[in-house]
């Protein structure tokens, strides 16, 4: 804001505004800050010119594996010469159009449903066609599509799977969960509680195995279930067990008289927790969840221990290959790339719905 002195306005410093007061604030705040700020710049010096060198002035990109011995720099041809196989792993090659179709609804609809505004009972049903659509399309079986075992499922779109169903069926079960560790019936918060200090005594890694070797033991004779189906009930339970704690957190930070307020209005216990105390408790753990939705997503790398290759476990089985064997550091980077794009999207997703939260209870 500026001041007027005789008529004549006086601007706020320029160290203060602008990107001179973003960097004072930021970079410059205190002796330790501007050492450690000083130390990173000198670091980057160093490095940032190499690793040009290496990756774009040096590097190739569309080049067999004997030559890329031959160079110095980066061989991205790792990437680019096995890019299908990376992606759609073991996906019949002639039909990896339709897990690319899948994949893109589904970006499409997670793009499209990101405003709130937007949420609706039809979009519920869009949501319903699209996931029907997909289903379709990765199985097929129906409208003249050739059927693809799950077991052939592999690479991104597997990842994309296993994720977004965790995600999508752990969070309101550990809600459930943690409504069912704070009731007031001995037998259901009994359950709720061996449940959750049961899996999240355990790692991901035992259910998984667990879901892969042990369960099919005690099917009838006969019975099967598919393995893509048991790893991710596995990555759910899993999941939504984590959640139930950070969510009873956010249950027992708000104050009692949220509880006592809500029940003087004469509201039924479902009435309350979904008109009064959820929507605060949801809105107070929302850092931490996303974290272990984060979590979730990066797990899904371990499917790899029941014979199912995700985009980590597919671009592995490319560096063994005599031809592309020593480029790990290029084949990783795109992977990390990838998965660090899908951890930053949900994270500033979250980011936003706090502000949004923040303004609607302002106004």
């Amino acid at each position: 804001m500026s001041v007027q002195v005789e008529n004549k306005a006086i601007k706020p410093p320029l160290t203060n505004i602008g990107v001179i007061g973003w960097i004072r604030h930021n970079l410059f705040n205190g002796y330790l800050n501007s050492l450690a700020t000083i130390l990173i710049f000198i670091l980057l010096i160093q490095l940032v010119p190499q690793f040009v060198q290496w990756a774009f002035i040096d590097s190739v990109w569309f080049t067999s594996g004997k030559e890329c011995h031959q160079v110095e720099g980066a061989c991205w041809s790792v990437v680019t010469q096995n890019i299908r196989f990376n992606i759609f792993g073991y996906y019949p090659y002639e039909h990896q159009w339709r897990p690319l179709v899948a994949m893109i609804i589904l970006v499409s609809m997670l793009i499209y449903s990101r405003d709130w505004k937007k949420w609706s009972r039809k979009l519920g049903y869009t949501w319903l066609v699209a996931l029907f659509s997909m289903g379709v399309l990765m199985k097929g079986g129906l409208f003249g599509l050739v059927s693809v075992e799950s077991t052939k499922w592999s690479g991104l779109p597997l990842t994309l799977l296993l994720s977004f169903f965790g995600i999508l069926a752990s969070y309101p079960l550990g809600v459930v969960l943690a409504l069912g560790r704070q009731s007031r019936l001995p037998i259901i918060k009994a359950f709720c509680v061996v449940y959750i200090e049961l899996i999240r005594g355990v790692p991901l890694i035992t259910l998984l195995f667990m879901s892969s070797v042990m369960f099919p033991l005690f099917l009838p004779e006969g019975v099967t279930i598919d393995k893509v189906l048991r790893a991710q009930t596995a990555i759910i339970l899993f999941t939504a067990a984590y959640i139930a704690e950070v969510v009873r957190g956010g249950l027992q930070a708000l104050d009692k008289g949220q509880y006592e307020a809500a029940e003087s209005l004469g509201l039924t216990y479902w009435q309350k927790m979904r008109l009064i105390i959820l929507p605060q408790a949801l809105k107070i753990v929302i850092p931490p969840t996303v974290g272990i939705l984060i979590s979730a997503f990066k797990d899904t790398s371990l499917v790899v221990i029941i014979a199912l290759y995700d985009i980590l476990n597919t671009t592995k089985s490319i560096l063994n290959v005599p031809e592309w064997t020593g480029f790990s550091t290029e084949a990783y980077l795109f992977v990390a790339a990838i998965y660090y794009f899908c951890c930053y999207s949900m994270s500033r997703y979250s980011k936003k719905i706090e502000k949004e939260l923040e303004y609607k209870a302002d106004t």
